[in-house]
Protein backbone atom coordinates (compact mmCIF):
# COMPACT_ATOMS: atom_id res chain seq x y z
CA UNK A 1 0.00 0.00 0.00
CA UNK A 2 1.47 3.34 -0.98
CA UNK A 3 2.17 6.02 1.60
CA UNK A 4 -0.20 8.49 -0.06
CA UNK A 5 -3.10 6.06 0.27
CA UNK A 6 -2.25 5.34 3.92
CA UNK A 7 -2.08 9.06 4.69
CA UNK A 8 -5.46 9.56 3.02
CA UNK A 9 -7.00 6.76 5.07
CA UNK A 10 -5.54 8.19 8.29
CA UNK A 11 -6.82 11.67 7.39
CA UNK A 12 -10.32 10.30 6.71
CA UNK A 13 -10.33 8.39 9.98
CA UNK A 14 -9.28 11.53 11.84
CA UNK A 15 -11.98 13.59 10.07
CA UNK A 16 -14.58 10.96 10.93
CA UNK A 17 -13.47 10.80 14.55
CA UNK A 18 -13.48 14.59 14.76
CA UNK A 19 -16.99 14.78 13.28
CA UNK A 20 -18.28 12.21 15.77
CA UNK A 21 -16.70 14.05 18.69
CA UNK A 22 -18.26 17.34 17.54
CA UNK A 23 -21.68 15.67 17.23
CA UNK A 24 -21.35 14.23 20.72
CA UNK A 25 -20.55 17.73 21.99
CA UNK A 26 -23.74 19.11 20.47
CA UNK A 27 -22.62 20.35 17.04
CA UNK A 28 -25.20 18.80 14.67
CA UNK A 29 -23.59 20.28 11.53
CA UNK A 30 -20.71 17.83 11.90
CA UNK A 31 -23.08 14.92 11.29
CA UNK A 32 -23.37 16.06 7.68
CA UNK A 33 -19.83 14.82 7.08
CA UNK A 34 -20.85 11.31 8.15
CA UNK A 35 -24.02 11.36 6.07
CA UNK A 36 -22.12 12.51 3.00
CA UNK A 37 -19.46 9.86 3.50
CA UNK A 38 -21.82 6.91 4.01
CA UNK A 39 -25.14 7.76 2.35
CA UNK A 40 -24.53 5.78 -0.86
CA UNK A 41 -23.15 2.81 1.00
CA UNK A 42 -26.12 2.83 3.40
CA UNK A 43 -28.60 3.15 0.53
CA UNK A 44 -27.12 0.26 -1.47
CA UNK A 45 -26.91 -1.89 1.66
CA UNK A 46 -30.59 -1.24 2.37
CA UNK A 47 -31.46 -1.85 -1.27
CA UNK A 48 -29.63 -5.16 -1.19
CA UNK A 49 -31.53 -6.21 1.91
CA UNK A 50 -35.06 -5.03 1.02
CA UNK A 51 -35.03 -4.87 -2.77
CA UNK A 52 -37.04 -1.69 -3.18
CA UNK A 53 -35.61 1.70 -4.21
CA UNK A 54 -38.16 3.71 -2.23
CA UNK A 55 -37.92 1.52 0.86
CA UNK A 56 -34.11 1.61 0.71
CA UNK A 57 -34.15 5.40 0.61
CA UNK A 58 -36.54 5.59 3.54
CA UNK A 59 -34.72 3.00 5.61
CA UNK A 60 -31.24 4.42 5.01
CA UNK A 61 -32.50 7.90 5.93
CA UNK A 62 -34.18 6.54 9.03
CA UNK A 63 -30.92 4.80 10.02
CA UNK A 64 -29.09 8.13 9.86
CA UNK A 65 -31.83 9.81 11.92
CA UNK A 66 -31.56 7.11 14.58
CA UNK A 67 -27.77 7.26 14.51
CA UNK A 68 -27.89 11.02 14.98
CA UNK A 69 -30.28 10.69 17.91
CA UNK A 70 -28.03 8.07 19.52
CA UNK A 71 -24.62 9.52 18.62
CA UNK A 72 -23.97 10.20 22.30
CA UNK A 73 -23.89 6.46 22.96
CA UNK A 74 -21.50 5.71 20.10
CA UNK A 75 -18.25 4.12 21.27
CA UNK A 76 -15.48 5.88 19.36
CA UNK A 77 -13.27 2.78 19.55
CA UNK A 78 -15.46 1.24 16.83
CA UNK A 79 -16.00 2.20 13.21
CA UNK A 80 -19.00 4.40 12.52
CA UNK A 81 -20.25 2.41 9.52
CA UNK A 82 -20.26 -0.83 11.51
CA UNK A 83 -22.49 0.85 14.09
CA UNK A 84 -24.68 2.46 11.43
CA UNK A 85 -24.94 -0.91 9.67
CA UNK A 86 -26.37 -2.51 12.80
CA UNK A 87 -29.03 0.17 13.01
CA UNK A 88 -29.78 -0.12 9.29
CA UNK A 89 -29.85 -3.91 9.39
CA UNK A 90 -32.36 -3.95 12.23
CA UNK A 91 -34.57 -1.47 10.40
CA UNK A 92 -34.42 -3.55 7.22
CA UNK A 93 -35.14 -6.83 8.98
CA UNK A 94 -38.07 -5.27 10.82
CA UNK A 95 -39.34 -3.86 7.53
CA UNK A 96 -39.14 -7.27 5.85
CA UNK A 97 -40.74 -8.97 8.81
CA UNK A 98 -43.59 -6.45 8.93
CA UNK A 99 -44.27 -6.47 5.19
CA UNK A 100 -43.56 -10.16 4.49
CA UNK A 101 -42.41 -9.14 1.10
CA UNK A 102 -39.50 -10.46 -0.90
CA UNK A 103 -39.45 -8.47 -4.09
CA UNK A 104 -36.82 -8.88 -6.74
CA UNK A 105 -33.88 -8.25 -4.46
CA UNK A 106 -30.97 -6.26 -5.87
CA UNK A 107 -32.29 -6.01 -9.44
CA UNK A 108 -32.45 -2.22 -9.33
CA UNK A 109 -29.12 -2.02 -7.51
CA UNK A 110 -27.48 -4.26 -10.07
CA UNK A 111 -28.72 -2.11 -12.92
CA UNK A 112 -27.33 1.07 -11.38
CA UNK A 113 -24.09 -0.29 -9.90
CA UNK A 114 -22.78 -2.38 -12.77
CA UNK A 115 -21.83 -0.24 -15.75
CA UNK A 116 -22.64 -0.72 -19.41
CA UNK A 117 -20.10 -1.42 -22.16
CA UNK A 118 -21.24 0.56 -25.22
CA UNK A 119 -18.37 -0.73 -27.37
CA UNK A 120 -19.66 -4.27 -27.89
CA UNK A 121 -23.45 -4.94 -27.90
CA UNK A 122 -23.08 -8.73 -27.76
CA UNK A 123 -20.72 -8.44 -24.80
CA UNK A 124 -23.20 -6.09 -23.14
CA UNK A 125 -26.00 -8.62 -23.62
CA UNK A 126 -23.83 -11.40 -22.18
CA UNK A 127 -22.87 -9.23 -19.19
CA UNK A 128 -26.52 -8.40 -18.59
CA UNK A 129 -27.48 -12.07 -18.68
CA UNK A 130 -24.75 -13.02 -16.21
CA UNK A 131 -25.56 -10.04 -14.00
CA UNK A 132 -29.24 -10.95 -14.03
CA UNK A 133 -28.43 -14.57 -13.16
CA UNK A 134 -26.25 -13.48 -10.23
CA UNK A 135 -28.85 -11.03 -8.88
CA UNK A 136 -31.60 -13.62 -9.32
CA UNK A 137 -29.56 -16.21 -7.45
CA UNK A 138 -28.70 -13.79 -4.66
CA UNK A 139 -32.34 -12.71 -4.35
CA UNK A 140 -33.56 -16.24 -3.61
CA UNK A 141 -30.98 -16.95 -0.92
CA UNK A 142 -32.15 -17.05 2.67
CA UNK A 143 -31.97 -13.56 4.26
CA UNK A 144 -29.00 -14.48 6.48
CA UNK A 145 -27.14 -15.93 3.48
CA UNK A 146 -27.89 -12.89 1.32
CA UNK A 147 -26.76 -10.57 4.11
CA UNK A 148 -23.37 -12.21 4.62
CA UNK A 149 -22.69 -12.30 0.85
CA UNK A 150 -23.56 -8.61 0.56
CA UNK A 151 -21.38 -7.59 3.49
CA UNK A 152 -18.32 -9.52 2.35
CA UNK A 153 -18.48 -9.59 -1.42
CA UNK A 154 -20.33 -6.38 -2.27
CA UNK A 155 -19.59 -4.08 0.68
CA UNK A 156 -16.11 -5.61 1.01
CA UNK A 157 -16.13 -5.53 4.81
CA UNK A 158 -13.45 -7.50 6.61
CA UNK A 159 -14.36 -10.58 8.64
CA UNK A 160 -13.78 -8.55 11.80
CA UNK A 161 -16.07 -5.75 10.62
CA UNK A 162 -18.78 -8.25 9.74
CA UNK A 163 -18.37 -9.94 13.12
CA UNK A 164 -18.77 -6.56 14.83
CA UNK A 165 -21.81 -5.67 12.71
CA UNK A 166 -23.52 -9.02 13.34
CA UNK A 167 -22.30 -9.34 16.92
CA UNK A 168 -20.83 -12.80 16.46
CA UNK A 169 -17.34 -14.37 16.42
CA UNK A 170 -15.16 -14.19 13.31
CA UNK A 171 -15.29 -17.98 13.03
CA UNK A 172 -19.08 -17.81 12.77
CA UNK A 173 -18.77 -15.22 10.02
CA UNK A 174 -16.39 -17.48 8.10
CA UNK A 175 -18.70 -20.47 8.52
CA UNK A 176 -21.81 -18.53 7.46
CA UNK A 177 -19.98 -17.11 4.46
CA UNK A 178 -18.81 -20.57 3.39
CA UNK A 179 -22.36 -21.94 3.52
CA UNK A 180 -23.85 -18.85 1.85
CA UNK A 181 -21.36 -19.04 -1.01
CA UNK A 182 -22.10 -22.74 -1.43
CA UNK A 183 -25.83 -21.97 -1.57
CA UNK A 184 -25.18 -19.18 -4.09
CA UNK A 185 -23.06 -21.52 -6.22
CA UNK A 186 -25.86 -24.10 -6.22
CA UNK A 187 -28.40 -21.45 -7.29
CA UNK A 188 -26.09 -20.17 -10.04
CA UNK A 189 -25.53 -23.67 -11.41
CA UNK A 190 -29.30 -23.90 -11.94
CA UNK A 191 -29.33 -20.56 -13.79
CA UNK A 192 -26.24 -21.04 -15.95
Amino acid sequence: MCITKVRGMVRQAMEESEAITKCQKGEPEAFGFLVKKYKKRAYFTALALVGSHDDALDLSQEAFVRAYRSIGTFDTRHRFFTWLYRILRNLCLNHLRNNRRRAEILQEAGNSVIGKDPENPSLLLEKDEVKEAVWSAVSVLEPHEREIIILRDFQELSYKEIADALDCPVGTVMSRLFHARKALKDKLEKHL
